[in-house]
């Protein structure tokens, strides 16, 4: 391949949480719909034991799930577990089961590569890569981290938030550190926000004076629409409500600067130039 020829770069992101009951999966749900609603080509990874992704997502058949993909761990493997989604052409998933569990451990020299490893060439096929990691930041975690260029850190407003919010970004420093270098953190979402309420308002001035640089400016409002369109398998954006509308439009302006980042992050590497990047959306 020629040294001008044009390069796909696919925005790649990990949906990190220290703890569960954040809204972890809805935030990568409610990306993945943004992107459907532009026409993206979407791969969702289910990296999370509970697959409440592959839950939400409905497909139709789950031969193999990223369990298989981790056992395996040969380059470009996980092209066998690419699955349709029920959200329609162009989402496709990579499902879990229980048994990812098992791989929660690490297993062998550069255990934390394998999903990387797996992937290779598959996402080479679409615009928008999002990988859903267990709320933890044990192996699964690493595997994700290792694997992406972006990484976004879900919490809420509560005590927990802070503690949670410093070790999922150390996290993130580590993998960077030690097997991949163009890892960045996109930054840290405050989820369920309820800035009336003094203990949220407090905990969101507490967010915003320990990372000024990385707590995001937008709040997703908690909607009974989110928990509807989960439960009939379809994105928040093809939910007819006001609240679904309100929240689609969060995920939209989320979705924009997740791509602004990683296109940032290609130009980081000096090769923006031979590489071309699709946001779904014309440039002006």
């Amino acid at each position: 391949m020629g040294q001008n020829a044009h390069h796909h770069v696919p925005m790649t992101c990990a949906v990190v949480a220290q703890k569960g009951g954040v809204g972890k999966t809805t935030t990568l749900l409610g990306l993945a719909g943004a992107a459907w609603e532009r026409g993206l080509r979407t791969l969702v990874v289910d990296l999370d034991p509970q697959a409440n992704a592959t839950s939400a997502m409905d497909p139709a058949s789950t031969a193999y799930s990223t369990n298989d993909v981790l056992a395996d761990a040969r380059s470009g493997v996980a092209a066998d577990a690419v699955v349709a989604s029920g959200w329609g052409p162009g989402i496709d998933l990579i499902p879990a089961e229980r048994a990812l569990e098992h791989r929660a451990v690490p297993e062998g020299r550069d255990s934390t590569l394998r999903l990387r490893l797996a992937l290779e060439g598959v996402i080479d096929n679409y615009d928008v890569v999002l990988v859903d990691c267990p709320p933890s930041l044990g192996e699964l975690t690493r595997n994700a981290l290792a694997a992406v260029r972006l990484a976004l850190v879900v919490t809420e407003p509560s005590f927990f938030a802070l503690p949670g919010a410093a070790a999922a970004l150390e996290a993130i420093e580590v993998v960077r550190g030690s097997n991949n270098l163009v890892l960045r953190p996109a930054g840290v979402l405050v989820n369920r926000s309820r800035p009336q309420t003094s203990e949220h308002a407090f905990r969101l001035v507490e967010l915003e004076a320990a990372y000024p640089n990385l707590i995001l400016p937008y709040v997703v409002p908690e909607r009974i629409a989110v928990q509807q369109a989960q439960g009939a398998c379809v994105p928040v954006q093809a939910w007819r409500s006001p609240g679904a509308r309100e929240v689609a439009d969060v995920y939209d302006d989320l979705l924009d600067m997740l791509l602004t980042k990683a296109a940032e992050t290609v130009a980081d590497l000096g090769v923006s130039s031979t590489m071309t990047f699709s946001t779904g959306t014309e440039s002006s």
